[in-house]
Order: structure tokens, then C-alpha cells, then sequence
């Protein structure tokens, strides 16, 4: 059966579903093809559920330290079946939302395996052939927003779901490993350190290069590092594991690691391998577009409107490097408000704050120190530690600092870095200062009511220029 549409968004995740309103909003006639569940990766098997999981960590610990807060506690146990219920539970709900937005904004769900058909005279831009079981549904199009987002790298080493896991299996795994080996020490790797470690597990991480959180402020990744060690949580920094050496034998895991010159040997119950994302770019056809040109890393390119070089092709979030939930759905309103005809401001990933949920919490946007000096600025830092602010005190979280990035020269706010409670949810007011091109003076003379949180801000802004009250 043939159907005639403005938009086909091929994926159904975060930035796809996004997309597909804002374009039904904008009047545009609009089908999303998802082969799986609306949602995606963010909602069924990353954003959400490990949240619910650090969530539950985080309880967890709250519970353990009650003492400190005068409160006695007793027979605290976890609980694995709840924890995984309870993020059944909340991604299940969730997943109802997300269908329940696509239909009140009449936007036609085809779920199976879409595929670009090449153009031809009957078809000038190409069709888009939907599987849906055993029928296929033929959808003529104006444009294409291609959102088929990524998937976890393995390193060619064999995924068991059991003793071998990526995040999709071990969000899945009924049970908890007695230990772990997590291979990666970004984002993903440091928040299943963080809560598989208040779950009891013992954790090990394996890094190879000689820091974790490459992408992150210096200092700040230091910090989290120095906390990680206080907790327990080994760190191996500079190894790289051999992966033709991983075995799984007698429900154990075994792999060697080059660690400076020598070979070391690491076994565990189970092995996480994370060390990023790979983006979906083949399997539907997209090779016949030769227009299409890609990153080194073998992401889609795109412009600031999110248009790549065929005319007829949009492509958004981590098929395009975009790398993050938020990403994606700016990015797709990005890309629907141009296919409209709107005048929308183009993506800069500078704006783009991130987020780490290990316990305490990592957060950042714009330039980290290092990144600003060698784009030549000259750069003046203000810092200002939790243990300043008195309701870090409240809270019991003294740990890490907040850490503002300025251009000296005109005292435009660069870079914000945050270590410390509830940092993913402060960073927005960073975000807000680099939209509107604040320097940390303005940053300053924002009122901030006390006693709160937010109050570092206005301290770590003062202390650029020397000011800082409370230090």
C-alpha cells in the first residue's frame, strides 16, 4: 500500500519522536517508522533505566548513612527484584506517554524495519519501504529525518548477556554479579561503577587512557577519580585489555590488560564493556545515497539545521555524533522547524550541557579550561567548593567544587563544571548564562536564595574576578 507524507522520520527514539511532533505541530503531515518501541535507546535501554537504577543507589546509600542525620535504621537490605521492577514500572509508564503524544499530535506510527528506496521517475526523491510483518507499506516523502541513533561497541569480544554484558544486557540481567570488570571510563562506564559499587558489587574499572572522563574538565575528572578511590571503587587508568584474552570459565570471567610494560590479569563474575557508541547507519538503504558523507568516527555529517548532502535527507542525535537524549530532540526540533520554512537558530554544540550520574554527580557546559586555552583565549577561572555553602552542609555533601570558565578579556562565561549534589540539575543556569552570552560578573548579581544549592554559582562566578564572599 502506497502513502504520501511530508516527513518520514526513520527511528522512534528520543530525538525521532521529538521530531515527529514538532513537525506535526508545524502542519506538516508527518509518519515515524520505529522497528522496535517508541522511546528508543533513551527510554527502554539507557536515559531512564539506569536512572532508576542510580536512583535506587543513591536510596540506598541515603539509608546506610541515616546515623549521620540523628535517624536509626535497621535491617536495611537491597532489594534487586524491586529496583528492577520499579524501573519496569517507570519506563512501562513512560513508554505509554510517548505513544499517547504521537497520536494526540496525529502522527502515524508504522512499527517495522523502514528502508530507503532509491530514487527514481516515478519517485524523484526515493520511497521509504516499511515491513510491517508480512506486509510492506510503500511511503512517498518530502523529506527524510533519519534519527536511527547508535548502538554499544564491543570490541569484538563475544556478548553473553550474562558474563559478557554491554548496558542493553546489563539492564536486563535478572541478578547481581558478585564482581565486575567495566571496561571504559566515561560516562557510562563511572555511573555503573557508581551504582553497581552501592549495590555491593565489587567494581573494577579499566581504562585506556591515562584519566577517566576524557571529555570533561580536567579537575573535575580528578576529583571524581579521588572520590571513586575513597569509596573502594579500583581504578585502572593507561590499561589496555587484550580482547582476544577475555574468557568466560566456570562462571568467571578472565582478561589480560597491557598496563605500562607488563600484562596484567584481571577476573571477575562479569565483564561490562563500555567504551561508547557506534552509530546505525547501515541496513536500510542509506549506502545508495551517494550524496551522504561521513565523520572519521563514521557519523552521518550535517550542517547547523541538521541537512546533510543529499537535499532530500535530515539526519539528527548519535547517527549524526550527536551523543546525547537532548541532543537528539533539539536537533529534531531543529530540523523540523527548517523543513517548515522557519528561520530556527542552528545547533552549537557548545550550548550542549552534560551530565554524569555517578554519585556525587558530574555536570558541565561549554569549555573546559584546557579546551579554552587552545582556542587562544585567555582565560581567568573562579572556584568555589560545596564545603562553602551552607546548604551542602544541610544535605551532608561536602565533596567537589563548582568551577566557572571566563574569557578574561571581556569576561564572557566559556565553560561552567560542576562535581557535587544535584549538579544535573543545576547546570541549566550555566546553560542559560552561555545562550545569552553572560559574563561572570552578571553571572554574580544574580540573586540566589538562601540557604540553597544554587548559591555556588554566584560564588565560583565572584571568585573570577577574586570576590567570592564565602572563601
Amino acid at each position: 500500500m502506497s502513502h504520501t507524507y511530508d516527513v518520514v522520520v526513520l527511528g522512534g527514539g528520543t530525538g525521532g519522536y521529538v521530531a515527529a511532533i514538532r513537525g506535526a505541530q508545524l502542519g506538516l503531515k508527518v509518519a515515524l517508522v520505529e522497528r522496535d518501541k517508541v522511546g528508543g535507546t533513551c527510554l527502554h535501554r539507557g536515559c531512564i533505566p539506569t536512572k532508576a537504577y542510580l536512583k535506587s543507589a543513591e536510596m540506598l546509600h541515603a539509608v546506610r548513612q541515616s546515623g549521620e542525620f540523628g535517624i536509626t535504621a535497621e535491617g536495611v537490605a537491597l532489594n534487586f527484584d524491586g529496583v528492577r521492577a520499579r524501573k519496569e514500572k517507570i519506563v512501562s509508564n513512560l513508554h505509554r506517554g510517548v505513544q499517547g503524544l504521537l497520536k494526540k499530535n496525529g502522527v502515524t506510527v508504522f512499527q517495522g524495519t523502514g528502508a530507503l528506496v532509491p530514487p527514481s521517475i516515478f519517485s524523484p526523491n526515493g520511497l521509504v519501504s516499511v515491513m510491517v510483518g508480512d506486509q510492506q507499506e510503500l511511503l512517498e516523502y518530502g523529506k527524510v529525518v533519519i534519527a536511527t541513533g547508535s548502538r554499544p561497541k564491543t570490541m569484538g569480544i563475544p556478548v553473553d548477556g550474562t558474563h559478557v554484558m554491554t548496558s542493553d544486557e546489563a539492564l536486563v540481567r535478572p541478578t547481581l554479579p558478585e564482581s565486575v570488570i567495566i571496561i571504559g571510563a566515561g560516562v557510562i562506564g563511572m555511573e555503573w561503577a557508581s551504582l553497581y559499587h552501592d549495590f555491593g558489587v565489587k567494581v573494577t574499572v579499566l581504562e585506556f587512557l591515562d584519566r577517566i572522563l576524557p571529555t570533561e574538565d580536567d579537575e573535575v575528572a580528578a576529583e571524581l577519580h579521588k572520590l571513586m578511590g575513597r569509596r573502594k571503587v579500583e581504578i585502572v587508568t593507561g590499561a589496555a585489555v587484550l580482547p582476544e584474552s577475555v574468557q568466560v570459565r566456570d562462571g568467571r570471567v578472565t582478561l589480560q590488560a597491557r598496563v605500562g610494560d607488563e600484562v596484567r590479569e584481571y577476573a571477575a563474575e562479569a565483564l561490562l564493556i563500555a567504551v561508547g557508541r557506534e552509530p546505525v547507519t547501515s541496513g536500510f538503504g542509506l549506502e545508495n545515497r551517494e550524496k551522504v558523507t561521513y565523520t572519521k568516527g563514521g557519523f552521518i555529517e550535517v550542517d547547523g539545521f541538521c541537512r546533510t548532502g543529499d537535499p532530500a535527507l535530515y539526519a539528527i542525535g548519535d547517527v549524526a555524533g550527536g551523543g546525547l537524549a537532548h541532543v537528539a530532540s533539539h536537533q529534531g526540533i531543529i530540523a523540523m522547524e527548517h523543513i517548515a520554512g522557519h528561520s530556527p537558530e542552528p545547533f552549537d554544540p557548545r550550548r550542549v550541557p552534560r551530565c554524569v550520574y555517578t554519585r556525587p554527580e558530574v555536570a558541565a557546559v561549554g569549555l573546559t579550561e584546557a579546551q579554552a586555552r587552545e582556542a587562544g583565549y585567555e582565560v581567568r577561572v573562579g572556584k568555589f567548593p560545596w564545603r562553602g555553602i551552607g546548604k551542602a552542609l544541610v544535605e551532608g555533601s561536602l565533596d567537589g567544587f563548582a568551577k566557572v570558565v571566563a574569557d578574561a578579556r571581556t569576561g564572557d562565561v566559556l565553560g561552567v563544571h560542576l562535581i557535587g549534589p544535584d549538579a544535573t540539575n543545576l547546570i541549566s543556569e550555566a546553560g542559560l548564562a552561555l545562550v545569552l552570552n553572560a559574563s561572570a560578573w552578571e553571572v554574580g548579581q544574580v540573586i540566589h536564595p538562601h540557604p540553597t544549592l544554587s548559591e555556588i554559582f554566584g560564588e565560583a562566578a565572584l571568585a573570577v574576578e577574586g570576590r567570592a564572599i564565602h572563601m
